[in-house]
């Protein structure tokens, strides 16, 4: 892989984002392959696991920051494997629920604590508060994106405290 360095600012930064991600989706794809996993059926039964709430497809969507139509698939496929399985619309509940199988919660666990490796090893190249300062910059970088898609960023679930930030176990 090459280190470009752009005339524009704007570009170098464009480019080391997406170097960046690519890098890191990359090993977590090879870390999480061994055990049967992809980074997205990693995060979604991360989600079925320890949400709290109510978990509906369109919920893992804004969880996982991916369309309704993608989880949706993805939802599909983890099915047909035995990881998940959705409850219809029933009376007294509006909306599908997904639930974790045995089988998913058997394969969170070490996706779970591989994803957390890969999170520790990525962090341990910055200090606390430039991690704080990394996310403060990618924020707002994240929320320019959103104002130019036209969309909006949940600031937390219905049923979630106001003005709380939603807190992940860890």
């Amino acid at each position: 892989m090459y280190d470009f360095e752009f005339e524009e600012t704007a570009m170098g930064t464009w480019a080391m984002l997406r170097q960046t991600w690519i890098a890191v989706n990359k090993a977590a794809e090879v870390k999480l392959a061994k055990v049967g996993l992809t980074p997205e059926k990693a995060a979604v039964l991360w989600a079925c696991r320890d949400y709290t709430g109510t978990l509906t497809p369109a919920e893992i969507a804004r969880l996982v920051f991916r369309e309704n139509q993608t989880i949706a698939g993805l939802l599909n496929r983890m099915e047909k494997e035995g990881l998940v399985t959705r409850v219809p619309k029933r009376k007294g509940h509006p909306f599908t629920e997904v639930k974790i199988t045995s089988k998913g919660e058997r394969l969170t666990g070490p996706g779970v604590e591989i994803y957390k490796g890969l999170i520790k090893g990525l962090a341990s190249g910055l200090s606390v508060e430039e991690q704080k300062q990394l996310q403060k910059s990618l924020r707002v970088l994240r929320q320019k994106m959103l104002d130019d898609l036209h969309m909006e960023l949940d600031k937390q679930p219905k049923d979630y405290p106001p003005g709380k930030p939603i807190r992940v176990k860890w």
